[in-house]
């Protein structure tokens, strides 16, 4: 998989992106993501190296406990590809509203000479 398709798969499931909401306001211990959760500790271990996994989040020890940090440069590959394709639509829909108004114009005209 590449890394836009890492990303997206990681970034799916809602448990993952309300971790990922929650780190976004600063790093936070395993058991700080659990709490909100009614997931064993196996499942929000799971869900976090699958975040670790696609490097939108960084697991360090710090004595007995792990950390979580938020990578948002992982995210922005998203945000980037978003753009891309927000530009596209922006473009289609310009050209749209050129149609549309030179269509109200000749309709515009219709009426006047049949009025």
């Amino acid at each position: 998989m590449d890394k836009l398709d890492t990303t997206f798969a990681a970034l799916s499931d809602p448990t993952r992106r309300v971790m990922i909401e929650r780190l976004s306001r600063g790093p936070a211990t395993v058991h700080g993501l659990t709490e909100p959760f009614a997931l064993s500790q196996q499942m929000i271990s799971k869900h976090i190296a699958c975040l670790v996994r696609a490097r939108i989040v960084i697991k360090t020890k710090r004595g007995r406990e792990s950390v979580c940090t938020l990578r948002p440069e992982a995210i922005k590959t998203v945000s980037d590809w978003a753009i891309r394709y927000r530009r596209f639509w922006e473009e289609r829909f310009d050209k749209l509203e050129v149609v549309v108004n030179q269509m109200k114009k000749e309709e515009a005209g219709d009426g006047r000479k049949h009025g």
